[in-house]
């Protein structure tokens, strides 16, 4: 896992100073990934710690509070993706609008110059920075004496991977589409809950995950990989609200293929592989497992 320091003031920067990138990385993707590369060969170069800086919360959720964005992921599961890759550091910053009000300038000297004397930054296509996002690559390379490089943006299928891209795969249901750019399944991460113990009554057990992860696709069954104490176990899910119950309240139910143990208090990472139907009322118990019945092949199916 990567070291996560809380702010920059509480940063004690070793020597050589670390190689530095900033962003939110929400997500981790694919896009990120190619920024992270550069970050840590350079840092592996010159035998330096290789640091994301980044910001909780996010600048724009306090700039724009009542437009907020739905995150991919939570802070703790970015910082383990980003120790994945092998980023020894994350900064983590906490964002205000005081903090938002200094100046590209201040930014400059004050963060990655005092606190955490980069020796060299590697930064994305688009980066921009301080108050009113006025800073530039350009700015930088006048107000620090270091190496900086810049990086081109990663393109998939004739477009530039990003995070708002992802999102909106995964809010129109495109959910496979979502797994490729990020490289690897959309998960909706929580802690396994008793539920009303129903699928049980019908040959199918499930898992009531809550759902922590902010980003969810539309309501239907979804064939998914699910993370339980480092091993990876097929299964389908549903995400809706149970209408042959009367359901009112969202929720994630999870059928695991060839699983026996107990899951009540595990925290449990759903990768969402790929779209099986729209979530349906059905007209009784028997109509409705005769589906889950077809949902299991279909799952099975798509999960090769």
């Amino acid at each position: 896992m990567s070291a996560i320091i809380a702010g920059s003031a509480a940063y004690r920067a070793p020597s050589p100073g670390p190689v530095v990138t900033i962003g939110n990385f929400d997500g981790v993707h694919l896009g990120h990934r190619s920024l992270l590369a550069a970050t840590l060969a350079k840092a592996r170069s010159i035998g330096a710690p290789a640091v994301v800086y980044t910001f909780d919360p996010a600048p724009r959720d306090v700039l724009r509070p009542g437009n907020p964005i739905r995150r991919i992921q939570t802070l703790e599961d970015k910082a383990a993706r980003l120790a994945e890759v092998g980023i020894d550091h994350v900064v983590v910053e906490p964002f205000s609008l005081d903090f938002g009000a200094h100046s590209a300038e201040w930014f400059a000297r004050e963060i990655l110059g005092a606190r955490l004397q980069a020796s060299a930054l590697v930064l994305g296509w688009d980066f921009r920075f301080g108050r009113g996002r006025e800073g530039t690559v350009e700015k930088l390379r006048d107000w620090l004496d270091i190496d900086i490089e810049q990086v081109s943006p990663f393109e998939l299928e004739g477009a530039v991977v990003s995070s708002s891209r992802i999102r909106q795969a995964v809010l129109d249901g495109r959910i496979h589409e979502a797994g490729v750019l990020l490289g690897r399944p959309h998960e909706v991460v929580g802690e396994v809950l008793h539920g009303d113990a129903r699928g049980r009554t019908i040959g199918f057990p499930t898992a009531n995950v809550t759902t922590e992860t902010a980003l969810l696709p539309p309501d239907g069954v979804y064939a998914v990989r699910v993370q339980i104490d480092g091993q990876v176990v097929e299964g389908v899910a549903n995400l809706g609200k149970r209408p042959t119950f009367g359901g009112e309240t969202r929720r994630l139910e999870v059928h695991l293929f060839d699983f026996a143990g107990d899951l009540y208090g595990k925290r449990l990472h759903v990768g969402l592989v790929d779209f099986v139907r729209a979530e349906k009322a059905f007209a009784g118990l028997e109509e409705l497992k005769h589906q889950i019945a077809l949902d299991v092949a279909r799952a099975r199916e798509l999960l090769g």
